[in-house]
């Protein structure tokens, strides 16, 4: 077997299309369990990604695994717009009870991106109203709808021109000048980029809504103040506009809470979720409430495998596992622990800039000691490092110059010390080698 997995990761680029990022192509992996992935090596590989944000309560969790097992025994696909079947309905009852506010109306897809081209088709189709307002530097997804308010890098956007929208700042409290109030700041900031906008690019009767990462993701981990997010929905409030949250990633516990909604005090019109739902089973929903949804009529909007009646059941179980095992509690106090002990490794090593953290979504920012400016190559090298140590990290940013560590919500302050042990170690090691490139 280890000779035919040999063989194949030989013939990977030709067999997958290289617009599939490849980071890791020498981590082949042939099981995950918990918070570790098992390499074909037979090391063990410490995961502080979750897949992208995805397997929340840890891969393979064993009562997830069982809810596949028996779902496949009754159904395997619906569709949900043929038939109706109970997974698909107790799902969302369990989910009204969880998100904020009156969201409780839900349109079942696969994918993030999907979740964000419903939301976007609903908000035109309710206001009848053309344009999307996004923030520069956010990440919804890569399909033409969502790649028109996608601004995290330029290079997702290159050649393929999309359409009808108009990007502002996001939230920046690093450019506050000295002695202002940075969460003043943005505010004020905010206030001024929108009335610029409505003067000489768009006017408010004509944007749909207006779509936010209530946490920067790929775009850097950047926490905005609270203030920041409501002054947004109180912009959109004053001219009619729709606010829609895209909780992808924060979703699902990531934040401390069940959405980062609620750790902000702000309630969204409409909401986009996925990755966490159902722990690395297809499965996203755009969120609105019964109200605003029976006004996008029968047709408007469909699906083949959307609302699938295994992902259901996984993503049930999810609900069942985070409130059992306390993991809103366990994000809260060693996503808690875990910065603290950053902030500990930033005091011993330069390269260290900001520390971004909310829950156990965490960023790590690599600068050049002496400058102060993103450094990504840097990153790449430690990431490369750290992971012949055993630890598995991702990256985010414009310039990928910060670390995302997102590791599963059981994950244990145990578990935490070990990966930052090993990332210590790799940027020791980094640093030694640039020292002795200095010498030369």
């Amino acid at each position: 077997m280890k000779k035919d997995w040999g063989h194949l990761v030989e013939n990977m680029s030709k067999r997958l299309a290289p617009s599939m990022a490849k980071d890791h192509p020498n981590l082949p992996v042939v099981k995950e369990e918990g918070c570790y992935y098992y390499g074909l090596d037979g090391k063990q590989y410490l995961d502080f990604t979750s897949g992208i944000a995805t397997t929340n309560v840890g891969h393979r969790h064993p009562k997830v695994v069982q809810a596949i097992k028996n779902a496949a025994d009754e159904l395997a696909h619906g569709p949900s717009g043929v038939i109706i079947y109970e997974s698909i309905l107790r799902l969302a009852d369990r989910l009204a009870e969880k998100l904020p506010g009156d969201l409780d109306c839900f349109f079942f897809a696969n994918s993030g991106t999907e979740a964000i081209e419903g939301s976007i088709k609903l908000a035109k189709h309710v206001t009848k109203r053309p344009y999307i307002v996004s923030f520069i530097g956010c990440f919804h997804g890569r399909s033409m709808g969502a790649l028109s308010v996608t601004t995290s890098k330029s290079k997702y956007r290159k050649f393929l021109q999309p359409s009808g929208s108009y990007q502002v700042p996001y939230a920046n409290t690093s450019d506050c000048p000295l002695g202002v109030n940075p969460e003043e700041y943005v505010v004020e900031q905010l206030e001024k980029d929108f009335k610029r906008l409505f003067a000489h690019q768009v006017t408010p009767e004509e944007v749909a809504a207006v779509i936010v990462e209530p946490i920067l993701g790929e775009g850097g981990y950047i926490v905005p103040p609270k203030a920041w997010l409501k002054k947004v929905r109180e912009i959109c409030d004053q001219h009619g506009i729709l606010l829609i949250f895209d909780e992808v990633q924060t979703g699902f516990g990531r934040t401390g809470e069940w959405f980062a909604a609620q750790a902000f005090d702000v309630t969204p019109d409409i909401m986009a979720i996925a990755k966490g739902i159902a722990n690395g089973i297809p499965l996203s929903a755009t969120v609105a409430s019964h109200t605003l949804m029976q006004q996008w009529p029968l047709g408007s909007h469909g699906t083949t495998f959307g609302g699938n009646p295994i992902a259901c059941k996984a993503a049930i179980a999810v609900l069942d596992i985070i409130e059992e095992e306390d993991l809103l509690k366990n994000t809260r106090e060693v996503g808690a622990y875990a910065t603290e002990q950053l902030y500990k490794l930033k005091e011993k090593h330069s390269i260290i800039g900001e520390i971004r953290s909310i829950g156990l979504m965490i960023g790590i920012e690599i600068v050049h000691p002496e400058s102060g400016e993103p450094h990504g190559d840097a990153l790449f090298e430690i990431l490369d490092i750290a992971l012949e140590k055993g630890v598995l990290f991702y990256f985010c940013g414009n310039n990928s110059e910060v670390i995302r560590m997102i590791p599963p919500l059981t994950v244990t302050k145990e578990q935490v010390d070990e990966g930052l042990r090993m990332l210590d170690e790799a940027i020791t090691v980094y640093e030694h080698k640039q020292a002795v490139v200095m010498k030369k």
